[in-house]
């Protein structure tokens, strides 16, 4: 478990949720993560997630892992 201490995240003025999104979109941007892991981390759908990108002009990757975890999304939700 990951804690950042509570001083340091009042410094940045942000939200809990805020700071989850900033360190989702970093972990995106430097493919650590993929689209689902990130969406997740921030706690959103991947719609919501991609409309973050799209507004920061941060272009989608999208690799063979991604494409079967969608699948299998896709399948258990059949």
């Amino acid at each position: 478990m990951l804690t950042i201490p509570a001083d340091l995240v009042q410094a940045t003025r942000m939200t809990d949720e805020e700071m989850l999104l900033e360190i989702a979109v970093m972990l995106f941007q430097r493919e650590k993560l993929t689209l689902g892991q990130s969406a997740r981390l921030a706690g959103m759908s991947q719609y919501r997630f991609q409309l973050v990108l799209a507004s920061r002009d941060i272009p989608i990757h999208y690799d063979v892992e991604e494409y079967r975890e969608d699948v299998q999304t896709i399948e258990s939700l059949l």
